[in-house]
């Protein structure tokens, strides 16, 4: 089908909401593009002159190809080298999506997308049109070919599923780089007991490397391990200087709306951990280091002012 201006800028104006819905269901901003990037081409082929709702009908095309991406991708993590971890997204990148609500902002925080990966790709789904969007239960079951009652149905199992994972406590900038701050005297005092006293006693550190930087597989659980691990971390080595292309800067900023330390490298992002804060401490260091999942984060950091990193390190 031949299509006008007007189709295009409709399906633009509908994008950015298409990036933010595809980023949470896949937890992937290079997946989530490519999904879009689908989604437009089959509105190129449709008979646009006939969708009632084109929002509805977009929605729904893009949602289908992010379910069928789930399914595979379950296959693929089955041979990833090391933890799967989501890409993070650094504060003011677009593909955030709204948050103007605590459920907006919670559904894209860097904790909640390690919970959905437990999820179904339905559970998954409808949490995310749900809680996101605030899609009604009419338009999820039209969207993904089930009934109304099945909707409620599976969003209450799917809710109960991310309520099983830690409270969080909602961080602003000033309180991220607070807390920052004084996790990096913390890690950078070469003693575990500062840190120990930040975190929680089930607090665990874990990392994503892609088989293309060194990695953990397994998470380092308990305080003290968590302390142990992030004190060495820090610890100056011609090795971790060599493997990143030199000392890095550490910055603190937000990280799909959690505190998160921000590795910098002549320009160029080598890694992001997050910080899962609780009322009672620290309970979670995700790091990411696949340099495959930082690359739009690396675009991000080179079109923003970042202010003076927090120190050199490695």
């Amino acid at each position: 089908m031949t299509m006008t201006r007007d189709d295009v800028d409709r399906f633009e104006a509908a994008r950015p909401r298409l990036e933010a819905i595809a980023y949470r269901l896949l937890g992937s901003a290079s997946e989530a593009e490519d999904a879009v990037q689908e989604t437009f081409l089959r509105w190129q082929g449709a008979d646009v002159e006939r969708v009632e709702v084109p929002e509805a009908w977009l929605t729904k095309v893009l949602t289908n190809l992010c379910l069928n991406q789930l399914t595979s991708a379950r296959a693929r993590r089955e041979t990833y080298v090391g933890q799967w971890l989501p890409e993070p997204l650094l504060a003011g990148d677009p593909m955030l999506g709204p948050a103007d609500t605590a459920e907006r902002r919670e559904s894209v925080s860097y904790a909640v997308l390690v919970l959905l990966e437990r999820l179904s790709p339905n559970e998954r789904a409808v949490y995310v049109l749900r809680e996101a969007f605030d899609y009604p239960h009419r338009e999820i079951a039209e969207i993904l070919d089930i009934s109304e009652a099945a909707s409620q149905q599976i969003l209450h199992r799917a809710k109960k599923h991310v309520a099983a994972g830690k409270a969080r406590t909602e961080i602003d900038e000033a309180a991220a780089r607070r807390i920052v701050d004084e996790f990096l005297a913390a890690a950078t005092s070469g003693r575990t007991e500062p840190l120990v006293r930040l975190l929680t006693q089930d607090a665990i550190a874990v990392g994503d490397g892609g088989g293309k930087v060194p990695a953990r597989a397994r998470a380092f659980e308990g305080a003290l391990a968590v302390a142990k691990f992030m004190r060495g971390l820090f610890k100056p080595a011609k090795a971790k200087r060599d493997l990143i292309g030199g000392r890095a800067e550490i910055h603190a900023t937000l990280a799909n709306g959690e505190p998160a330390l921000v590795a910098v490298v002549d320009g160029r992002v080598v890694g992001i951990t997050c910080l899962e804060v609780t009322a009672e401490g620290i309970t979670a260091l995700r790091s990411q280091v696949n340099p495959d999942k930082l690359e739009r984060a690396t675009r991000l950091w080179a079109a923003t002012d970042h202010g003076e990193p927090l120190m050199q390190a490695f």
